[in-house]
């Protein structure tokens, strides 16, 4: 990135390589050195407690629509927050903050509407809004509402994103685009067969199935950017590279359907309510039965293996040969979260 004449542009919120660059820039070189982990770039800060680590994690939501198929805002965001955590080891949250920035004019039966659906995921992930904070602009001002949640949280053993290692299988909780595809529709209003459902969900307790069946060495939910940018995130971090089996991997048919009219990649988009898993071989098996023994991973599939080839890349097998999968460099659906 150029140090003059630089806006930012919406790439900088997808996820992807833009992202982080500016964070690495702006934030890592001016904040990162006092901070307990920001340098890692991970889904949060682990700090040592005794013989624990105390997980911490924030993130803001902007979705447009509001409210979508299978969720609205507030569900996202308590979700989001919990699925911070737990991809960080964290499985059972400690409390949450909940900051709400709303625009002038905004329904107070909307607002209601999303209370209620906070609640509902609170109760699904065990967790609690301890505290929080409510600010008005002007109309004009912001586009509806703006959700902001942190979560804190224990972790026995923390597991960054950082972690991949030689012959790990690469494994996803479930199918993949649902999400992305879904508040796309919405927002658009197109009429697809079979209908679309965002995925939104809290994974704590998935999670925790998961680490209690095997060694899970690296963990992260493939959001901005869809697996694509998470596993690209992982791998360069972990200094391997990773093949991906198309076949296995396990998407819905209309998800299908929606990225064949469309031309997206459903690896190239969201999910709220996914994560992918770098297991030991050994583990894979136990770790995959595990997560389909809950209710939220009952498409767990084995998609891929960590190689020595090509470190910080992501190789796609089709079938019919091997190809490079990019990673988005800009933002196909903005403001899905």
């Amino acid at each position: 990135m150029s140090t003059r004449g630089d806006t930012i542009a919406q790439k900088h919120g997808a996820g992807g390589p833009a992202m982080r660059a500016l964070i690495e820039k702006v934030f890592v070189a001016g904040l990162g050195a006092a901070g307990a982990g920001l340098a890692a770039m991970d889904d949060g800060a682990v700090i040592p407690v005794g013989n624990r680590f105390l997980v911490l994690t924030t993130d803001s939501y902007v979705i447009k629509p509001p409210f979508f198929p299978g969720g609205d805002i507030g569900r996202l965001a308590i979700c989001g927050t919990v699925n911070d955590l737990a991809m960080m080891g964290a499985t059972e949250p400690l409390g949450l903050t909940c900051g709400v920035v709303l625009e002038a004019g905004f329904a107070l039966a909307d607002l209601e509407r999303i209370r209620d659906s906070m609640r509902v995921a609170c109760a699904e992930a065990g967790a609690t809004i301890v505290t929080g904070d409510t600010k008005v602009m002007g109309q004009g001002e912001l586009d509806g509402i703006v959700i902001n949640t942190a979560g804190v949280g224990f972790a026995e053993r923390a597991v960054p994103d950082s972690g991949l290692r030689l012959g790990d299988r690469i494994i996803v909780t479930g199918s993949i685009g649902d999400h992305g595809f879904a508040v796309m529709a919405a927002r658009h209003r197109l009429q697809l067969e079979g209908g679309l459902l965002s995925d939104v969900a809290p994974l704590n307790g998935l999670v925790r199935a998961a680490l209690a069946a095997g060694a899970v060495h690296a963990m992260k939910d493939p959001t901005r950017g869809g697996l694509a940018s998470a596993l690209h995130e992982m791998a360069g971090k972990s200094r391997v590279g990773v093949v991906l089996d198309e076949a296995a991997l396990p998407v819905r048919p209309e998800v299908r359907a929606a990225s064949e009219l469309l031309g997206i990649d459903p690896l190239h988009v969201a999910n709220e309510g996914k994560a992918v898993l770098g297991v030991a071989a050994e583990a894979a098996e136990p770790v995959v039965q595990a997560l389909r023994g809950h209710p939220l991973g009952r498409q767990a599939a084995i998609i891929g293996t960590c190689v020595a080839e090509r470190p910080g890349s992501v190789i796609l097998e089709t079938g019919f040969g091997r190809r490079l999968l990019a990673e988005p460099e800009g933002e196909l659906l903005p403001r899905i979260c």
